[in-house]
């Protein structure tokens, strides 16, 4: 997993509220038994005109002109601001999967889904939630102006807006030492490799039986 430290990216503004899961990646695409190649699909529903299937060509689609990933302003946004209760509905990591294949390394609204939260940090994706007041004033200004940026610093734990000012957010411990170094839950394991190497060569040891169960 790639770390995150601090990142400046371009914000897409996203005005919706409830975006749950089906609609970041919608069912169909879940047949796939890969973990890549989901990026092309996201918010499919949406960004396309057409009905979206697996193995599609995306370069003959219809793109929907109106929707915000495909204006023109927002295209190589890495930044995706949100409205409350984002990542609601059913519990595919595919989601979060989408997202950053896409190109999205954080988010910013109100409030997050909780399984969806979690997914997020385990994928390299840090979600932010501020309040409703701070999330209308990043909308305004994004809406405002174009090619809108902001910087965000993890370990510092602020965002930094165009002018300087900063806006503080929270992020548990854990979650933070895991994004700032890269690791995911096979990241965090392998840190004990040869912890985990020792204890099976002296599990074989005392029990050499084993080496015969494990290759039958």
């Amino acid at each position: 997993m790639k770390p995150f430290t601090i990142h400046q990216g371009l914000v897409a503004p996203m005005d919706r509220e409830n975006v749950d899961t089906d609609a970041i990646i919608p069912k169909q695409f879940l047949k796939s038994i890969r973990r890549t190649g989901f990026g092309q699909n996201l918010f499919d529903e949406w960004r396309y005109l057409d009905a979206g299937f697996p193995g599609q060509d995306v370069t003959a689609r219809k793109p929907n002109p109106d929707f915000v990933l495909n204006q023109p302003r927002y295209q190589g946004a890495s930044i995706l601001l949100a409205r409350k209760n984002f990542g609601c509905g059913s519990s595919r990591e595919h989601a979060p999967w989408a997202l950053e294949q896409y190109g999205f390394r954080a988010l910013i609204a109100p409030s997050y889904a909780d399984i969806f939260f979690n997914n997020s940090f385990k994928n390299g994706i840090l979600p932010i939630a501020l309040s409703e007041a701070q999330v209308d004033e990043l909308f305004n200004e994004a809406l405002a102006f174009p090619g809108y940026a902001l910087s965000i610093d993890l370990e510092r734990q602020v965002i930094i807006k165009p002018q300087g000012q900063e806006i503080p957010f929270d992020v548990q411990a854990f979650r933070k030492y895991c994004l700032l170094n890269g690791f995911d839950d096979i990241g965090l394991t392998l840190r004990h490799a040869d912890k985990i190497k020792a204890f099976e060569a002296h599990r074989l040891a005392q029990k050499p039986w084993l080496a015969l169960a494990m290759t039958a």
